[in-house]
């Protein structure tokens, strides 16, 4: 199968080069960065998006805020690191993901005080969470396999692809290995507006590796689970409480509500860094506002009065009871998610 990758890396220059999704899907442009305010801004302006990407680009990110820094003290080093690590988190807040990964960047620097050897670390680890990504992927993507059946209508909503992680994305990824074992699954993709990640982006990337896939509009979801042409909704995740409330894509809620109403199951990807067990619930969960212009201006046209208010969550979150399961890497999660949550941090397997 061809395909799109979002993040490469290249070790010898240590450059990491982002394919700009801005651009999609006319145009197919990578931009390389070696800083960690390019790094921000690559978050910060969307040229990489979804939760899994961000956070092993942010990995990138803190080895280059630590390649680049010449403090000498380590004090000084920490305490610069710990800033490059607030500075990253603030640039998409939502994504768990994104902190996760500073974090776990950051615990390397208190491993030893030797400032050649924490640098060299620091980069091993960015690298080992861009690998560990993949795999993740793949065995969210075997897990959701267990749960579907060849000929089966799947809707998916924004993008969790491919282009949203380092490889196989998760909600997309049992349709890249369904393609693999030879199943011919039909793919709904919402449009998902204001930014159009479903078409730009899912549409594109399935397209390319031959996977059936029709575009619909966000409004047409309704007619087309009431036609019996789903069988089954995957989406992505942003950010799972511990009560199993799940932040993800605007538009995510009211899909979830269309899925409990036409009795189709509903089933979240989530990469274990995604679940957040020190948020209670979704009104716990911080959502990102954007700017106006992403729902007022489209293609270089604006389509609303400029004297009109306009509302721009990035995200909405969706109840714990609209969900029939949590697919992680580790395994599947039903509820009770406050138990079964942490019981899959712990141990892994379904439950």
């Amino acid at each position: 199968m061809a395909e799109l990758l979002a993040i490469n890396w290249e070790d010898k220059r240590e450059k990491l080069i982002l394919l700009d999704q801005r651009k999609l899907p006319n145009e197919i442009e990578y931009i390389e960065y070696d800083t960690v305010e390019g790094v921000f801004q690559s978050i910060k302006d969307m040229v990489v998006r979804g939760a899994p990407a961000i956070g092993v680009v942010a990995a990138y990110g803190m080895y280059f805020g630590a390649k680049n820094t010449n403090l000498e003290s380590y004090n000084d080093f920490i305490e610069k690191m710990n800033q490059y690590k607030n500075y990253l988190n603030s640039s998409r807040p939502t994504a768990v993901n994104l902190s996760w990964s500073t974090k776990r960047i950051l615990d390397k620097t208190n491993i030893c005080k030797d400032m050649k050897k924490i640098k060299k670390d620091i980069k091993k680890e960015a690298r080992l969470i861009h690998e560990e990504d993949i795999e993740i992927c793949r065995k969210i993507g075997e897990n959701l396999l267990s749960l579907l059946h060849d000929d089966m209508g799947i809707l998916t909503h924004c993008n969790a692809g491919q282009l949203a992680t380092s490889k196989y994305g998760t909600a997309t990824s049992p349709m890249y290995l369904a393609k693999e074992k030879g199943w011919n699954l039909k793919i709904y993709s919402d449009e998902t507006r204001p930014r159009l990640q479903g078409s730009t982006l899912t549409a594109l990337e399935l397209s390319i590796a031959d996977i059936d896939v029709t575009t619909i509009t966000d409004n047409m979801a309704a007619m087309v689970m009431s036609q019996n042409k789903v069988q089954a909704v995957i989406v992505g995740c942003d950010r799972i409480a511990a009560n199993g409330d799940t932040a993800n894509k605007i538009g995510t809620l009211g899909v979830s509500i269309l899925a409990k109403y036409f009795k189709i199951p509903m089933y979240i990807a989530a990469p274990t860094p995604s679940i957040d067990l020190n948020t209670l619930d979704g009104a716990s969960i911080p959502i990102e506002e954007r700017d106006i212009k992403e729902v007022t201006c489209r293609f270089g046209i604006c389509t609303v009065p400029k004297n009109v208010k306009v509302y721009n969550p990035a995200f909405d979150v969706t109840p714990y009871e609209n969900i029939t399961a949590i697919v992680t890497e580790k395994g599947i999660v039903y509820p009770p998610y406050d138990k079964n949550l942490k019981q899959i941090l712990n141990k892994g397997g379904d439950i």
